[in-house]
């Protein structure tokens, strides 16, 4: 029987994949051509979407972007079996996007069917999970320590060094929480896994409620991913019943329950003590620290707040070892990481690199340039609250130390694109106008200065009195920084002061006139 993948993706839904599929099944029973379909991930090439792969000899071809009244000239042309086409893209593993990467967390996104345990196991799946159940919990905390592995979330904080605190800290009930609540402008690495391959999540979990003694476990995800949340659910309910989740799990001494969770819908849960009150059916407000939720987190207890990819990284670390993993990267940015490319962008999609690759590789290389076709002015890497880096510094190799030294940040990897006719100052404006509109208002830097920063802007985007208002842009930006009680408010002068200082000319004043 003939076999073709289709994505179930969101963005390829968006683009019309389900009417593909329906189109291609219905052309297909017309014509008497036996025929599976089974609803992929996306390869991460959003401008090919929807993107159909036929099964062949020599691989996987692909054809794409395909609209349903494409799909009788497919058949004609017989795409089945990889027949020339104006839409044949050759093997999709020699396109120059998918051939240059390096896959690992992402190894499997694309390749199976995400909701069939079946076809996870059979493309090395639950290794990692196996192997952990025979290890001593402080060992698994150690080779993932070894790894180098640092939270994908933004923060970047070594995995292993809070997984240890977990499991030092005595208590009769722990909680491992996934925070799936991806809301940064141009992130979508995490909405990837979730759909495109939920058990590496799921396993990535397992493995580390065995290691610090965690028996619940909760994903937290975004209130704007529904088909997120379906496939998890899936897939989470596949692996009850074939004994990878629930008590003794795989005949092991370890229990472990998981269930989703539906977040709030707000910005600010997605910091980690907000969403732990969220997912205590509380409103999401920022707590003060300490206690860490290692300490005391969920519901009082020990708690591990892990980003998805962070999770998702672990089973090929416990499958490959810690070595294995440790060999790719640079300085102390170990392994590979995620890259979304959107925004002004040609060729818009996810790319996943080992750290040192060049912010101008992933733009032209990767990207293309410009959808436009025009400059690239800039770019805003780690969501609303990352710097934004002009062209000078695009030479830059993701690092998160080399990122630092420009005072800039990786986040969760994504990195959003604008031309030459972006004008910077209302991009600095939209940095304080995003803050005051998600500020939970605990803290008053936060809540106060977002919107007086937007009164601020408002009077030099109209001329009025540069000098004077660029210097208190500047004053209200250093008290939100080292003032507020997490990261909304404290990094919102990231995009305001890297504009000002990259793109005065957008303010209305030459860098001679710049206040110091």
């Amino acid at each position: 029987m003939n076999t073709i993948y289709i994505p179930r993706d969101s963005s390829a839904l968006s683009l019309g994949a389900n009417l593909v599929a329906t189109a291609i099944a219905r052309e297909a029973e017309s014509r008497h051509i036996p025929l599976e379909i089974v609803r992929n991930g996306s390869r991460g090439m959003f401008w090919l979407e929807p993107l159909v792969e036929v099964a062949t000899d020599t691989g996987r071809i692909a054809y794409g972007p395909v609209t349903p009244d494409q799909v009788a000239s497919l058949f004609d042309a017989g795409f089945l079996g990889g027949g020339q086409h104006a839409l044949n893209l050759g093997l999709t593993d020699e396109l120059p996007w998918m051939k240059q990467q390096e896959r690992l967390t992402f190894a499997r996104v694309g390749i199976t069917d995400p909701v069939s345990l079946q076809d996870y196991i059979a493309h090395d799946g639950y290794k990692g999970l196996r192997n952990a159940i025979g290890m001593a919990p402080q060992d698994i905390v150690q080779q993932v320590t070894d790894s180098g592995l640092r939270g994908r979330g933004g923060a970047a904080f070594p995995t292993g060094i809070k997984w240890k605190t977990v499991l030092e800290a005595p208590a009769e009930q722990k909680y491992i929480v996934c925070n799936a609540d991806e809301g940064d402008s141009g992130t979508f690495s995490d909405r990837m896994i979730m759909e495109g391959d939920p058990f590496v999540l799921i396993e990535g979990m397992t493995i580390a409620g065995i290691a610090v003694g965690a028996t619940q476990g909760y994903i937290y995800v975004r209130s704007e991913y529904p088909h997120s949340i379906v496939t998890l659910n899936l897939a989470i309910k596949s692996a009850y019943e074939a004994g990878y989740l629930g008590r003794e799990i795989l005949g092991s001494r370890h229990d472990f329950y998981l269930e989703v969770r539906r977040a709030a819908g707000a910005y600010v849960c997605g910091e980690e003590t907000a969403l732990l009150e969220s997912l205590e059916g509380k409103r999401g407000l920022v707590r003060f620290k300490p206690p860490l939720p290692a300490i005391s987190g969920l519901f009082g207890k020990p708690t591990i707040i892990n980003n998805v990819i962070s999770l998702a990284t672990v089973p090929i670390i416990m499958d490959k070892g810690s070595v294995y993993y440790r060999d790719y990267g640079m300085g102390r940015s170990r392994g590979t990481l995620p890259i979304q490319l959107a925004g002004n962008i040609k060729h818009g999609g996810l790319v996943e690199k080992a750290f040192g690759v060049t912010l101008r590789e992933l733009l032209y290389d990767y990207g293309g340039g410009s959808a436009s076709g025009r400059p690239i002015k800039a770019v805003q890497v780690g969501g609303p609250l990352g710097a934004y880096l002009p062209e000078s510094q695009f030479d830059t190799p993701l690092d998160y130390e080399e990122f630092s030294k420009l005072w800039a940040v990786l986040g969760h990897g994504g990195i959003v694109v604008f031309d030459d006719t972006v004008d910077m100052a209302h991009m600095a404006r939209y940095a304080f106008e995003f803050c005051a509109i998600e500020s939970c208002g605990k803290c008053t830097p936060c809540r106060i200065g977002s919107t007086r920063g937007v009164e601020v802007m408002d009077k030099i985007m109209t001329g009025t009195d540069h000098a004077k208002h660029i210097a208190l842009v500047r004053d209200l930006s250093d008290t939100m920084l080292n003032g507020s009680l997490c990261a909304l408010g404290g990094m919102t002068p990231y995009p305001v002061l890297s504009a000002l200082n990259h793109f005065p000319e957008d303010f209305g004043i030459h860098k001679k006139e710049q206040v110091a």
